[in-house]
């Protein structure tokens, strides 16, 4: 039995749960025990009662300490790699600093689903020095393998997985309405709100239309009334089942191209289609069958919603081989088995 350390973020973080935690059964039945260290303060909790508008530098005392408390729940991690084979990093220690890492037990891995050099001034620093410590770096996508290839030894591709046992298509009964959905994480709303005038359009000139939104905190929609859903992980399906069209806007630039469309691959394992922005691993995934539709201009949000109201039809076959694709190229079955074989190979 080959022992992983695993030292995620936090335990509601997308990236932890799905890029490590789900694969954890699939893993013991292929001979590798996974032991998952999570901090008990998500390595990007920000200081408690701190306004989201003012930087946390500002309280520079406080900030320093509350870092040191976050960095101190990472010591039973750092420990634990040391009991085990092999560590699995997903993620730094701690966001824009090198801290614990260079003394974590080898062979490392480093997991990466985010563009996360950019942004602040010192993360391209920290990450090529993990990287270079890394005997294998494992990228989300092709952009990121890109980046990190010129700092480790060995890269590979792992896409971000999906459960397709829970994330399941609905009953087909269906419902009277036709729903525009999302679902993400609160910080990237910013991305839904810069389309929402074209929302507002769609869903005044069609009837029977409703918008869902599934988020950590409601949008701050000015235009449409949505029906928000509190993100839990006992609703995150069930919601995405209730949408006939699931929505990821992005911008055009490197931090969105850094992103590995677990928002499409979400509607995939759901049968439902998708109208995306054409950016980034979108576009690979849209390449592969037609699933729906990738946006370069504004206006094309508006035409290709309302290509799919208006062809049912057309739209459950997007459907349909949206779930076959996600079944055969992204479940967590398939992904398993990719990272096993990482695992057999530094052990």
């Amino acid at each position: 039995m080959i022992e992983v350390a695993a030292l995620t973020s936090g335990m509601f973080t997308p990236s932890s749960r799905f890029r490590v935690r789900q694969h954890i059964g699939s893993l013991l039945e292929k001979g590798i025990r996974v032991r998952d260290y999570t901090p008990i303060i998500p390595n990007d909790r920000r200081l408690p009662g701190w306004p989201m508008s003012i930087p946390e530098k500002y309280a520079l005392p406080i900030y320093v300490m509350w870092q040191a408390m976050k960095l101190a729940t990472r010591i039973p991690g750092t420990v634990g790699s040391w009991r085990a084979q092999i560590t699995w990093l997903q993620r730094e220690l701690l966001p824009t600093y090198l801290t614990l890492e260079p003394i974590l037990k080898r062979p490392l891995v480093f997991d990466v689903d985010d563009a996360i050099w950019l942004g602040h001034h010192r993360n391209a620093r920290v990450m090529r020095a993990i990287a270079e410590c890394a005997d294998v770096v494992i990228a989300g996508n092709s952009f990121i393998a890109d980046w990190f290839s010129q700092y480790a030894q060995d890269v590979r591709i792992v896409h971000t997985a999906v459960d397709t046992t829970r994330f399941v298509p609905r009953d087909p009964i269906g419902h009277p309405e036709f729903v525009v959905g999302w679902t993400g994480s609160g910080e990237n709303l910013a991305y839904l709100k810069e389309i929402e005038d074209v929302l507002a359009r769609f869903l005044a000139d069609h009837v029977n239309t409703t918008m869902i939104v599934v988020a950590d905190r409601p949008p701050a929609f000015s235009r449409i009334r949505a029906t928000y859903v509190a993100w839990s992980p006992e609703l995150e399906v069930n919601a995405v089942q209730d949408m006939d069209v699931g929505l990821m806007p992005l911008p055009d630039n490197d931090w969105a191209r850094g992103k590995c469309a677990f928002k499409l691959v979400q509607y995939m394992a759901c049968g439902i289609p998708s109208v995306v922005s054409a950016v980034g691993f979108n576009n690979e995934i849209l390449a592969m069958d037609r699933i729906g539709f990738g946006i370069h201009d504004k206006a094309d949000w508006y035409e290709a919603l309302s290509y799919l109201y208006h062809h049912r039809n057309q739209a459950k076959e997007y459907g349909r081989r949206a779930r076959i694709l996600a079944e055969r190229r992204f479940s967590h079955t398939a992904v398993s088995a990719q990272l096993a074989d990482v695992f057999h190979e530094l052990s």
